[in-house]
């Protein structure tokens, strides 16, 4: 394919991926299952037939998605719901794929490694659909934080899993022990490199005034990141996952310039945004109706099999959350359950089944369709099971709440940028006084109503409105910073650990008694 060629298709695309994205927005449709079914006739618009590549996905595409994703998680609030997150995409995701493999196995009579092969590749989960959906519909955060920390880890580790399989099927043999061990160290080495090369990059970055700079950097630790993860045999994504999280909350902090942070934030949600609309097109664009509808029975029991491995994965182990960490409410696991949607890293990792793998072709199939049934069937209805789970607490007076909140937020933060122009000589001290005297009044006004609403009563409050829940959600982040500090005074041996351990033990009942945010 010569350059004008592709360049006369990336123009056919991008047009139908705008016309695409006006009519999801009028019918309101999810954008991505959109993209797909637009993607399903493209083919015969083309004068060659384009494709999803894997190894495009897998080098290129994959770590922009999950570094954008890590730089703009906030690793407090991930912390806050490690338990569930790790549990959902560690023992969770061996499990589901465990049960998805059995079940195909005994039921489309594949061998046990196409068999596991299928089930890694559709335990995985893509979170684009619903995350798309909880910015039209206000959930609580913790929840939004669990399905995109889930998704964040549950990428790495099916990557890691597909590996494994795929090391198992090429030498022919792989004990436990040596499971465990190639395991620990694809992951504890993916770990240890997004450490070294996220750390290593803060200190660069810091000393780059030019904003475009930057963001040349923070790509070159994106793709970089990955490819020496690849080349050093431990997880890439692992690897690109730890790296994203700490330039996020690291690198890109007060120290830098305001304008700095919103070119680099914009430019990762837009890239992010551009490889998701190619992904989904090229979803569409693979999948072939004609094989699709021969082997929709296997699809069909393929849909069941990862249906069945989610349910018996987030029931039971959510279940016993309330053991170690706050309880999931059970209307969350419903949504956690529903929103099992495949998309892009599953249909690139069949493409990147082994040629010499005995019914590949049927396995693609397999997968593209699942893919595809999952898109529009969940994807379409996820919108309305949302509202009709009743996750949305967003009351006119939250909203009200929220808006105060934006409005001392931002004075703040004008006010912290004058200060800096002040300090560095920019602006003259009378220019200064009389811009931060206004961006004062602002701030006055919204600290003075946003204290009558926090200093009103609990039974004053209407449950059903979130003001109670925002304000435990206040709460809940000061009593994090007091564990935060003990278990410092601890480390310092300021503190004996005896008195400390019995006031954090206070501090997590107390927790555990705040609603969920």
């Amino acid at each position: 394919m010569n350059l004008a060629e592709l360049v006369r298709i990336l123009i056919i695309l991008l047009l139908i991926a705008t016309g695409v994205a006006l009519l999801s927005r009028r019918l309101r449709i999810p954008y991505v299952t959109g993209l797909v079914l637009a993607g399903l006739p493209i083919t015969e618009l083309l004068s060659r037939r384009i494709g999803l590549d894997p190894s495009l996905v897998l080098n290129l595409f994959l770590p922009i998605l999950i570094f954008e994703a890590g730089i703009n998680t906030d690793v407090s609030r991930l912390r806050s719901t490690f338990k569930p997150i790790a549990l959902l995409a560690g023992p969770g995701a061996v499990l589901s794929s465990a049960i998805i493999a059995v079940l195909l196995k005994f039921g489309l009579g594949l061998t046990w490694i196409p068999a596991l092969f299928v089930g890694v590749i559709l335990a995985n989960t893509d979170t684009v659909s619903m995350i798309a959906v909880f910015k039209e519909i206000p959930v609580p955060s913790r929840l939004s934080t669990i399905v995109e920390g889930e998704t964040l880890f549950n990428d790495a580790a099916a990557l890691v899993s597909f590996n494994l399989i795929l090391q198992v099927y090429s030498t022919g043999s792989l004990t436990l022990l040596e499971g465990i061990q190639q395991l620990l160290f694809i992951a504890l080495g993916g770990c240890l490199v997004g450490l070294v090369l996220g750390y290593l990059s803060i200190p660069v970055f810091a000393r780059l005034d030019d904003p475009l700079s930057s963001l040349l950097l923070t790509v070159a630790v994106a793709l970089g990141t990955f490819q020496v993860g690849q080349s050093l045999g431990v997880s890439g994504a692992v690897a690109v996952v730890i790296a994203g999280l700490i330039f996020g909350n690291f690198g890109i902090s007060g120290n830098t310039s305001a304008s700095s942070r919103i070119t680099l934030l914009s430019f990762w949600e837009y890239a992010s945004f551009t490889v998701n609309t190619f992904i989904f097109l090229l979803i569409g664009v693979e999948i072939n109706l004609i094989t699709l509808w021969r082997t929709l029975p296997a699809i069909l029991l393929a849909v069941l099999a990862y249906q069945v491995g989610r349910v018996l994965t987030v029931y039971p182990l959510l279940a016993g959350i309330r053991w170690i960490d706050r309880p999931i409410p059970l209307r969350w696991q419903h949504l956690l359950f529903f929103g099992n949607i495949k998309g892009s890293l599953s249909m690139a990792l069949a493409l990147s089944l082994p040629t010499t793998l005995p019914g590949r072709e049927v396995l693609i199939a397999l997968v593209f369709g699942s893919v595809l049934v999952s898109l529009v069937g969940q994807g379409l209805s996820l919108p309305w099971v949302v509202k009709r789970l009743k996750l949305s607490k967003f009351s006119e007076v939250q909203q009200q709440v929220e808006e105060l909140q934006a409005h001392l937020i931002t004075g703040k933060a004008a006010q912290d940028e004058l200060d800096s122009l002040l300090k560095s000589g920019v602006l003259p001290k009378a220019v200064y006084e009389e811009m931060r005297s206004a961006y004062q009044v602002r701030v006055a006004g919204a600290e003075k109503t946003l204290r009558e609403f926090y200093n009103r009563r609990p039974e004053e409050f209407d449950t059903t409105s979130g003001e109670h829940t925002k304000l435990d959600a206040i709460r809940r982040r000061l009593l994090l910073a007091e564990k935060a500090a003990l278990n410092e005074t601890m480390r310092k041996r300021i503190l004996s650990e005896e008195i400390v351990q019995a006031r954090i033990q206070t501090i997590d009942e107390q927790l555990l008694r705040l609603e969920d945010d």
